[in-house]
């Protein structure tokens, strides 16, 4: 699994111009899923995304979670992220999981993270999406659960 992780002041999505999903400070979470991947793959994701000390401290130093800020995730599925550009210009998404094997991770991954007590909010899995952000720092990290070791 592939996840990019914005902290946000802000960010929403938006399908047929209704909102169907916002939150103010957080993370806004791209998450693509990979053939092969399995619940462990989400849980490695989901914790890794819970503890990730990115907001600022008395100090403003980069020393806190999200849950320490009462921040929200607002958790968007991207098959994208699992396109490989290596050959030509039209990107090949081979690499990416079955919709159905995509949409049960990805709905494990937002059940991980509320578990532990932190607000999720989602897009629509496979919808045309339009997702509006505000990325304070801006801070950006990328995350995959292949590249753990």
């Amino acid at each position: 699994m592939r996840a990019v992780i914005q902290r946000v002041s802000e960010a929403s999505v938006t399908v047929d111009d209704q909102v169907v999903g916002s939150i103010e400070l957080g993370f806004l979470v791209l998450l693509g899923v990979e053939n092969g991947d399995t619940e462990t793959d989400a849980n490695y994701l989901a914790d890794k995304t819970i503890g990730l000390r990115v907001f600022a401290d008395a100090d403003d130093k980069m020393n806190l979670d999200i849950a320490q800020v009462g921040g929200k995730v607002l958790a968007v599925s991207q098959f994208t992220l699992l396109g490989d550009c290596r050959k030509g210009r039209r990107p090949a998404f081979t690499d990416a999981a079955d919709p159905e094997i995509a949409r049960q991770l990805y709905e494990h991954y937002c059940q991980r993270i509320r578990t532990a007590g932190i607000e999720v909010r989602t897009g629509i899995f496979a919808a045309d999406m339009q997702v509006h952000l505000v990325n304070q720092g801006p801070v950006t990290l990328l995350l995959d659960s292949r590249k753990r070791w």
